[in-house]
């Protein structure tokens, strides 16, 4: 059985996710310290707009174009992306994980009607479909994250009924149908936390892909004007792309830094939990 310290060390192994975790950690900070640092409304206007950075030490990253001190909201920004990918990731992982083990374990009729459901999911592009959902729902980071969340469950359904595929005719299980336990336990008891691990590493993956839905929304004008994010952010500045390109380039690296790092991340959970790629 893998210890926390068998993970860690095999965790550690790889540098690049060691760097990965880094840049998670210190997005984090930033996030929890973020009322400390700008204790006020990060919307308000501070200052003339368009301050480019470094001109001015008071807003270190400069102001957009309403005025707004960019690093106030970069570092709010941070928790609203980080609640946004964290409970999208959780919204999708909870969908996939019952869909595909409820359709592995039982089989028939069952398995047809819930991958039937899953590819007709898979053939909106799923941009295409968090737009319409925050268009019907509204501009709320809610909507958004319940819409990111709704369009991304299907690859953790297909890779958790993969794994209850392998597992549910396994002697163990086979033993537990014997003594009379419920099928709920077993899937849950039993299947599931032999089948988590790869799940885990592909809902990692999920957080990155819902940074990147909540920036394309924004981008768009249809983020939550009334919430700091990095995606809004760069929405706010791509009209001024050509004369203040600071605007954008700065949540852009943000938020490059920051899906870079969990898909390091994601490598290095697959190499610490892949019991393939560590045997002895």
């Amino acid at each position: 059985m893998l210890t926390f310290w068998t993970f860690a060390r095999k965790f550690a192994r790889n540098r690049a996710a060691l760097l990965g975790l880094m840049v998670i950690v210190a997005v984090v900070v930033v996030a929890a310290m973020a009322p400390v640092w700008f204790p006020r409304n990060p919307l308000r206007i501070v200052g003339r707009p368009e301050i480019w950075p470094f001109v001015n030490p008071r807003f270190p990253l400069g102001t957009d174009s309403l005025g707004r001190d960019i690093a106030a909201m970069i570092a709010h920004g941070a928790r609203t992306t980080l609640m946004i990918g964290i409970f999208a990731s959780l919204t999708a992982s909870l969908i996939g994980i019952t869909v595909g083990s409820t359709a592995a374990y039982f089989g028939g009729w069952v398995d047809e009607v819930f991958m039937r459901v899953a590819e007709l999911f898979q053939t909106i592009p799923n941009i295409i479909f968090v737009l319409t959902i925050v268009s019907i729902l509204g501009q709320t980071i809610t909507n958004i994250t319940i819409a990111v969340g709704i369009v991304t469950w299907t690859p953790i359904a297909r890779l958790t009924r993969a794994e209850f595929l392998s597992l549910r005719d396994r002697e163990f299980v086979q033993a537990c149908r014997a003594i009379g336990m419920r099928d709920l336990s077993i899937m849950v008891r039993q299947i599931l936390p032999n089948a988590l691990p790869p799940v885990i590493i592909l809902s990692s993956l999920v957080v990155a892909s819902a940074i990147l839905f909540e920036s394309a929304v924004s981008f768009l004008g249809l983020g939550d004007p009334n919430v700091a994010s990095w995606g809004g952010l760069i929405g706010d500045g791509r009209t001024l792309i050509r004369s203040s390109w600071y605007i954008c380039a700065v949540p852009g690296i943000a938020i490059m830094a920051t899906v870079l790092a969990l898909n390091l991340v994601g490598d290095g959970l697959n190499d610490a939990l892949n019991p393939k790629l560590n045997e002895g």
